[in-house]
């Protein structure tokens, strides 16, 4: 939607709100919802404050301590969020509404850096130096419960009941048990502008995907997390719950399988990996080299490390392959769509955080002239000779401090203000007493 055709709505009496949106460090859609007579008259141009706390906080929404660029100390101050118009679209699934993702700046105009959609952003410019761009396509795994969001709080989240009780993986029988909802958030992406390619069911009970046409990174990530918002939306308007934590239960955990190219500055833009042998070799090089210092921007909860289980479709080891779904690197499609997918990063991951690594670790790789390794044959669950991948976010923690490539690609204020948002999540569990703790413990210690 352009902002002729909003105005024009507007005036019509077909939109009444505007979501200003921005997204924080959890990957969550954070906001106001603007009267669309108001965001027409100042906003569009001007932006609206927010507190900067957004950008600072748990997923509990706590002020924690740590973050230089927002504290009790700093006053919580404002930051701007700066309406990028491109990404202006309709809500269908909410009335009369229409929401617009904003840059984060400060009121000085100048970024805030450690916005995850200025980190990618920066991420982005770097291959534009070098009159290349990134294509990417995220897979979202969910699980579906019939309870509400409401009776699944109340319950503690025990005892839920799955939307299907066996395996659905490719079933057309049971993907019709949940067809209502999925057709649902179908057609309501597609009526906010998204490319939807298709939905199959998954492994673990009441697990779903949904899956939506490449596009260039910026686009992919922007509608990845309104995507996600809306769903979730959508499910408890129906009156059920779906869940993209990384792993619910000990069967399959939901995954966020990352597809990525690059392209160059031709227009349209023409791919670049079959092409350039060389070029495509080497960026995948780097993915490899760096996977383990940048496995915090694609799991980034200590529940992320919890899916990385042999034989459970998710990666153990640093290894890629040819169309081996046991790598975490998966190497598929052939001529123009040759590509990789990374299948690292659970569904709880930050789209933004996640594809700015494998932008950092590709040109790292490019830059250092790395050589790749022949592709791993059979099962990578097997290769015990491989790097593992880092079993605890503590571990991902140590690894991404050290990481000179990091401090390269982000610069040391991104660098710091993540590592203290992976501090306060470890802070948060090592204070928690689990269930798991209870039934060990309650009476037989």
């Amino acid at each position: 939607m352009t902002l002729d055709e909003l105005t024009d709505a507007v005036g019509r009496g077909a939109i009444d709100t505007v979501l200003l949106a921005m997204t924080d460090m959890q990957g969550r859609l954070q906001g106001k919802r603007l009267t669309a007579s108001h965001f027409l008259d100042e906003v569009a141009e001007h932006g609206a404050e927010s507190c900067n706390y957004l950008l600072a906080v748990d997923v509990d929404m706590r002020t924690v301590d740590g973050y230089a660029m927002s504290s009790w100390e700093g006053g919580y101050g404002d930051m701007v969020l700066a309406p990028d118009l491109d990404t202006l679209r309709p809500v269908p699934w909410q009335e009369g509404t229409v929401v617009c993702l904003a840059d984060v700046a400060w009121p000085d105009g100048s970024d805030v850096v450690a916005s995850p959609r200025q980190i990618l952003r920066r991420q982005l410019a770097r291959l534009a130096e070098r009159g290349w761009s990134a294509n990417a396509g995220t897979e979202l795994e969910f699980l579906v419960f019939q309870d509400t969001y409401e009776q699944a709080w109340r319950k503690g989240y025990r005892d839920l009941s799955p939307a299907n009780l066996y395996n659905v993986d490719y079933s057309l029988l049971g993907t019709a048990r949940v067809e209502p909802l999925i057709r649902r958030i179908r057609n309501s992406m597609v009526a906010a502008g998204m490319v939807v390619e298709d939905s199959k069911g998954e492994c673990n009970f009441g697990q779903h995907e949904i899956n939506f046409h490449y596009a260039d990174a910026l686009r992919t990530a922007d509608e990845h997390s309104i995507y996600k918002n809306g769903a979730k939306e959508i499910a408890a308007e129906e009156g059920v719950a779906i869940t993209f934590m990384a792993k619910f239960d000990q069967r399959e955990g939901n995954s966020c399988h990352i597809h990525f190219s690059l392209a160059d500055d031709s227009d349209p833009p023409a791919p670049l990996f079959a092409r350039d042998e060389g070029l495509f070799r080497s960026f995948l090089a780097g993915q490899l080299a760096c996977l383990r210092e940048m496995t915090l921007l694609l799991a980034p909860h200590v529940n992320s490390y919890k899916r990385y289980a042999a034989a459970s479709f998710a990666p153990t080891t640093v290894a890629w392959g040819h169309d081996n779904r046991t790598c975490s690197l998966r190497v598929v499609g052939h001529g123009p769509s040759l590509r990789f997918e990374n299948r690292v990063g659970g569904a709880d991951l930050n789209p933004y955080l996640a594809l700015s690594a494998i932008v950092a670790s590709g040109l790292h790789g490019v830059d250092a002239g790395l050589e790749l390794g022949p592709p791993l044959e059979g099962s990578a669950y097997a290769a015990h000779e491989r790097p593992h991948l880092p079993r605890t976010l503590a571990h991902a923690r140590e690894l991404f401090a050290a990481s000179d490539v990091a401090r390269t690609a982000f610069g040391e204020e991104v660098v710091a203000h993540y590592l203290n948002a992976a501090d306060v999540e470890l802070e948060a569990f090592q204070a928690a007493v689990t269930d798991w703790e209870r039934v060990r413990g309650f009476e037989r210690l």
